[in-house]
């Protein structure tokens, strides 16, 4: 976990309810139970700055940071997607974009990396499919029309062709077959820091999952789809240690 994502993360995890803000002495106590040094702490936030993620503020225990609105709409529609505690209802209506040809080749492969994040799929390079639409399309330089559209057709082999099923099942169990055993080696006397640490890597293995899977709609889905047990594990096991991850937090932003 490099600390960019990592700081990500931990915003989205407990920050953002708790006003969304921290002082960088605290932020660097928050990651070195994952291993971050304070230096790669620091270098990340300052990226994070520049990328209009952050904002430096003055807090009572020192110099801070807080998330910016933008940072606010991605955690908050990536939460949605993470704990989205149950099956997502689909309309049956899918969400079309039409994007103006890029032609850069950095700037395309950025293009396609917000695109996959933000849930959409590519049916051609300039058409983008997605099952619902997203709230950040307005945040991405992109010029694109967008319908909402019904298929005249079969849904389970247009899903069949924008998303490789397969590959993202097989993903699915492989990550609980990693997932298990990090969760298994945790005593039931860890220290708070060491369960922070170990939900903070099963939270951020599964965050991996918003560039792949969208929310697929589940009556579209094969049958016994890997992901729904994956999830179920989840979320069992992100809500069972979250009390004492919290508290650790808790307790780190209140030191001075």
């Amino acid at each position: 976990m490099n600390a960019r994502a990592a700081l990500f993360d931990l915003y989205g995890d407990h920050l953002r309810s708790r006003g969304g803000q921290a002082s960088v002495a605290a932020l660097v106590r928050l990651l070195a139970p994952l291993e971050i040094a304070a230096p790669a702490v620091r270098t990340a936030i300052s990226r994070m700055v520049r990328q209009g993620w952050l904002d430096p503020v003055r807090l009572p225990q020192g110099a801070g940071y807080a998330a910016t609105p933008k940072c606010v709409r991605r955690l908050d529609e990536a939460a949605a997607r993470v704990y989205r505690g149950g099956t997502i209802t689909w309309p049956g209506r899918w969400h079309l974009l039409v994007i103006e040809p890029v032609r850069d080749r950095s700037r395309r492969e950025r293009v396609r990396a917000h695109l996959s994040f933000l849930g959409y799929a590519p049916l051609s390079e300039t058409t983008w499919i997605g099952p619902r639409a997203s709230a950040e399309l307005d945040q991405l330089d992109l010029r694109a029309d967008r319908f909402e559209a019904v298929l005249d057709g079969d849904p389970v082999d247009l899903l069949a062709r924008a998303w490789d099923l397969d590959a993202i099942g097989r993903a699915y169990e492989e990550w609980l077959a990693g997932a298990r055993p990090l969760i298994d080696g945790l005593p039931g006397d860890a220290p708070d820091d060491r369960v922070f640490a170990v939900r903070s890597r099963l939270v951020h293995t599964w965050r991996n999952f918003l560039f792949r899977d969208p929310g697929l709609p589940s009556a579209l889905l094969p049958s016994g789809w890997p992901g729904d047990k994956a999830r179920a594990y989840f979320e069992q096991e992100a809500s069972r240690l979250m009390p004492r991850a919290a508290a650790f937090v808790e307790r780190t932003l209140t030191t001075t």
